[in-house]
């Protein structure tokens, strides 16, 4: 049985990113969180934040200004709190643990374009899953690239890139993130 390009993404193989079914899909969420991040009332905007994601805890908060491409591929679990503008690029699954608090400004990408122009002149993409622990802390302007782990408790300092994956209970930080601290 062929899979559709959709399922070719989420499992990180080559895909075509101007398929007409991502493509609605990207308009979808890009019209929803238009209207949904204007929303002042908290509780009101975070329900319809969780009813476009893939599955969330049921204590959920997040401010306004979060952008993500398709939602199916976010997994946060309970007691999650993400500052001001978050990006999620979920090409890929995204899987955050329980008890985890993002500062502003964290960019999560799991797209990967080739590094052969011939390759990314014909629109082919594919990407990488990132998974977070439970009990992490993200300073703000933490970006994680395609392919991360990180493990439980991870601190991450402001302004990391985060290129490779780490154990639990580590303090990480830098361009790019190092283990400055073991916990």
């Amino acid at each position: 049985m062929k899979k559709t390009e959709r399922e070719k993404m989420t499992a990180g193989e080559v895909y075509q990113q101007f398929d007409p079914e991502l493509i609605e899909r990207r308009k979808m969420i890009r019209r929803q969180l238009k209207e949904i991040n204007l929303i002042d009332d908290n509780a009101e905007r975070n329900q319809r934040f969780k009813a476009l994601l893939a599955d969330t805890g049921e204590d959920f908060f997040v401010e306004s200004e979060f952008k993500f491409d398709y939602g199916f591929n976010i997994h946060i679990g309970d007691h999650f709190y993400g500052n001001y503008d978050m990006t999620f690029l979920d090409t890929c699954p995204i899987t955050i643990g329980h008890h985890c608090y993002f500062g502003p400004n964290i960019g999560l990408y799991t797209p990967i374009h080739p590094l052969d122009a011939a390759r990314r002149d014909a629109d082919i993409e594919m990407g990488a899953p990132i998974t977070i622990g439970n009990s992490c802390w993200f300073g703000g302007r933490v970006t994680v690239l395609p392919g991360v782990t990180l493990g439980n408790e991870v601190v991450v300092g402001a302004g990391s890139v985060v290129t490779k994956s780490f154990p639990d209970k580590v303090v990480i930080a830098g361009n790019p993130a190092r283990v400055i601290k073991q916990l």
